[in-house]
């Protein structure tokens, strides 16, 4: 079986993980438990059931560090973390579940003809069949094969489009506001996992977008982040008040898609949370999600 899910196709037979054609290098162990995990996406897989997938009932290990050995392993190979999952979600005493939509590609395997019973009398001999040009039979294996083919992208469905929010920046020179400015795009991170599962994908705490001034350098942050968008904001002063801009951006060419400001007294500086969390949920339904969703 193929499972086929975002970027990535994963072979079931040979355990060879693939990334837009790319070999992902993974260990057998590691790939095991991938095997499992979508094998049944979607449902949880306890924590006994991938015991015996990975390492059967014979072997004595510790089971726990292997566990997590494992499922590290497999979020690695796959650019996914524990804290804001796209693929591996960890169930507390209970186990693991895979997150993304997945489609599965591979020939059924042929019926198999129970065996006659001893004292059954022998079938009769068929009449031999007519002759078929061996073309025919090309013939039929190409449409097949094509068919396949098309049916195989017809029923991969596109990866829902994935925003990553950077941690905003305080440009006031003030250190009291730096505590806020945090918290709010870890809201904001919180608003968006929360506005449409499954249709938008967020990302949050990689550690790329846990480092200052990402707005001066789009490019480098595109290339270690694994996100079509990016939500970015800053905290400015402007004469004796204080100025939020929010930006979202899209990666792949840097094109600003939306940027809000926001102007209020330096004593209303919490107010901008509304303004931040009402506008970075108003830009990603607009831009990115089907009218109609809430």
């Amino acid at each position: 079986m193929i499972y086929a899910f975002s970027t990535y196709a994963f072979d079931g037979a040979s355990l060879e993980l693939t990334r837009e054609g790319r070999r992902v290098a993974l260990e057998p162990q590691p790939a095991r438990a991938l095997a499992l995990l979508l094998s049944r996406t979607g449902d949880v897989v306890t924590r006994e059931e991938m015991r015996q997938a990975i390492w059967g009932a014979e072997t004595h290990v510790d089971y726990d560090r292997g566990l997590a050995y494992c499922i590290g392993q497999v979020r690695s190979a796959l650019g996914d973390s524990a804290e804001q999952p796209r693929f591996v979600q960890t169930l507390p005493k209970r186990g693991f579940r895979f997150l993304a939509p997945v489609a599965v590609n591979g020939p059924a395997a042929a019926p198999v003809a129970p065996s006659p019973p001893p004292d059954a009398a022998p079938s009769p001999v068929p009449a031999a069949a007519p002759r078929v040009p061996r073309w025919t039979f090309a013939a039929a294996a190409l449409l097949v094969a094509a068919l396949a083919a098309l049916g195989w992208r017809l029923a991969v469905p596109a990866p829902p489009p994935v925003v990553a929010v950077s941690i905003f920046d305080n440009e006031t020179g003030d250190p009291a506001h730096d505590r806020f400015v945090t918290g709010l795009s870890d809201l904001v991170v919180t608003e968006l996992t929360n506005l449409a599962p499954g249709q938008v994908g967020v990302v949050g705490n990689a550690a790329a977008l846990r480092q200052a001034r990402n707005i001066r350098n789009l490019k480098a942050l595109a290339a270690a982040v694994d996100a079509d968008y990016v939500v970015l904001g800053q905290l400015q002063r402007q004469d004796d008040r204080l100025r939020f801009i929010v930006h979202f951006i899209r990666l792949s060419d840097g094109v600003h898609l939306q940027a809000q400001r926001f102007v209020r007294p330096p004593d209303e500086v919490l107010a901008f949370e509304a303004d931040v969390l009402a506008e970075t949920t108003r830009v990603v339904r607009r831009h990115l999600l089907a009218p109609g969703v809430s």
